[in-house]
């Protein structure tokens, strides 16, 4: 049996009472004012679609807009982040030192039949929370991932560094070439050969 039918047979004992019919038409055969009950609905339908054209122009124009908790140098923090439905974000957060900070990106991921398509909001926060490298003034460099802060600046052999990442269930093996990038996988350490 089909949904329509269910719907059928369950409102088909269902039947309007004559008198409310009747009631109805003596309302409205009653009613002096029946232009301006019609001016007033009128009005009040411009009203509702005026509106709802705004809000969705503004939705279109501003994108989504949340706040979040990210993980930021390893520090949880709010985070006001916007989508733009096109691959990009951009979101603005307080630094622990209560400085104002805005920080932006996006991507394209290329399908298996090599077309390009925008980066979805799930990937992209995926590459927001993913381990980030810090070259510090004072030449230290750094590896930040959820709360984890690892100074790996004497972990390098010939410019790269291996680094096994642990955040309860989820395990990163992670290859830093020195000021060249670095790689991420859940099975091994990347080669470095394999990118930049």
């Amino acid at each position: 049996m089909t949904n329509k039918e269910k719907y059928k047979q369950a409102f088909s004992t269902m039947h309007i009472s004559d008198e409310f019919s009747l009631e109805v038409k003596k309302m409205t055969t009653t009613n002096n004012k029946p232009k301006l009950n019609r001016l007033v609905a009128s009005i009040a339908a411009c009203v509702l679609i005026v509106g709802s054209a705004t809000a969705a122009y503004a939705t279109d124009f501003c994108g989504i807009q949340r706040t979040i908790q990210l993980w930021i140098h390893g520090d949880q923090t709010n985070v006001t982040i916007q989508f733009d439905g096109n691959g990009n974000y951009n979101m603005d957060y307080i630094d622990d030192e209560g400085h104002s900070k805005n920080h932006g990106g996006g991507g394209m991921a290329i399908e298996d039949d090599g077309s390009e398509r925008p980066l979805t909001e799930d990937e992209l926060l995926e590459l927001i929370t993913a381990p980030d490298v810090n070259y510090e003034d004072n030449g230290s460099v750094w590896v930040y991932w959820f709360d984890k802060k690892i100074d790996i600046t004497d972990k390098f052999e010939n410019n790269v560094c291996y680094i096994k990442l642990v955040n309860g269930e989820e395990t990163l093996y992670m290859t830093v070439k020195y000021q060249n990038g670095y790689a991420t996988s859940p099975d091994s350490y990347p080669v470095p050969s394999s990118f930049n």
